[in-house]
């Protein structure tokens, strides 16, 4: 269970991009390089800062740098919070969460934008001007006895996904910020969502840790690349984890209100039946939301085992999905 978050600031809860990115051209331009477009600066972009700009400008100190950008950068006045931003913290407060922030942003840029924004008193600490977040976050979970099972980092870069999984935290990445989603996904979080928003609704609706395990069920499917192996439905083997949407101990002890595994198993045959896929990885996904949409779950684990090559005992795929957030 998720006691404690780590909030990163810029790109994560203040809409901020713009600005910067906009700053930074004119940097580029004050020493005649080409600018950048928004989405070639997300790409681009990466902390620490020094690394970034040693490329597009060469032989220029990063001291000389960071003067210019504290120099020019007076657009912050037009730092909003980024939407449902607000909400989140407020629903963190709602929930007695811990927050805490943990970011690069100066101390006085962020001093101004908080205060201007009214959201400082959200966070039970403030740790800004941070330029090694790894050894600071240790420092955090150390200092304020947070457990490292129950606390997740959430921001919108790869240094930030980088950051949690050092410490050992969750790594909640969004999508609002400086990082594009190709980067971040190659960067691999725990979890990675559109907005605030979406994390507040993962967070309201997650399922219990309460989970019902069906271990080596059994299957004939046609899957494989060549034609030929698709022809003849061969065996694989799933194991699969299922969290309800309530715990067990309100179930009432009525079979009604929980997951009949015995329909799970044999609804399964019936819809690999069906099926002949080129990839078990697509199989894999497909039967996972398969279960979220036929059954009352949460949250669904799955490891779909393929027993194809002769020197292995199997190749197997892994994955976790939950249910989507319905349309708003």
């Amino acid at each position: 269970m998720l006691r404690n978050l780590i909030l990163d600031w810029s790109g994560t809860l203040a809409d901020d991009v713009g600005p910067v990115a906009g700053e930074t051209n004119l940097i580029f331009r004050r020493f005649g390089q080409a600018e950048l477009l928004l989405e070639e600066f997300r790409e681009s972009v990466r902390l620490p800062f020094d690394a970034f700009h040693n490329e597009p400008l060469p032989g220029i100190a990063l001291s000389e740098v960071e003067s210019l950008f504290c120099e020019h950068f007076d657009c912050q006045h037009g730092v909003v919070l980024l939407p449902h931003a607000l909400e989140f913290l407020r629903f963190c407060q709602t929930t007695r969460s811990r927050v805490f922030l943990l970011s690069t942003m100066r101390e006085a840029h962020f001093a101004e934008q908080s205060a201007r924004l009214g959201v400082a008193h959200f966070f039970e600490r403030i740790y800004v001007g941070v330029s090694d977040k790894r050894a600071r976050i240790k420092e955090i979970l150390a200092n304020n006895d947070l457990a490292a099972t129950e606390t997740a980092f959430i921001g919108d870069t790869v240094q930030d996904v980088e950051t949690a999984r050092d410490a050992g935290v969750m790594s909640i990445a969004t999508l609002t910020g400086f990082d594009s989603r190709e980067k971040l996904c190659r960067a691999s979080p725990d979890v990675m969502v559109r907005d605030l928003g979406e994390l507040q609704w993962l967070l309201e609706f997650a399922p219990p840790n309460d989970e019902i395990r069906i271990e080596a069920l059994e299957l004939m499917v046609r899957v494989g690349v060549p034609d030929l192996e698709r022809a003849e439905p061969q065996r694989v083997v799933v194991s699969m984890t299922l969290q309800l949407r309530r715990a067990f101990g309100d179930l009432g002890d009525d079979l009604a209100r929980t997951i009949d595994y015995a329909a799970v198993c044999e609804d399964l045959r019936r819809f690999v039946a069906g099926r002949a896929d080129k990839l078990i990885e697509t199989l894999a996904h497909e039967m996972a939301k398969h279960l979220l949409w036929r059954f009352r779950l949460g949250r669904v684990e799955l490891e779909l085992r393929k027993f194809v090559l002769p020197e292995t005992k199997y190749v197997a795929v892994r994955l976790a999905r939950w249910r989507e957030r319905p349309l708003q």
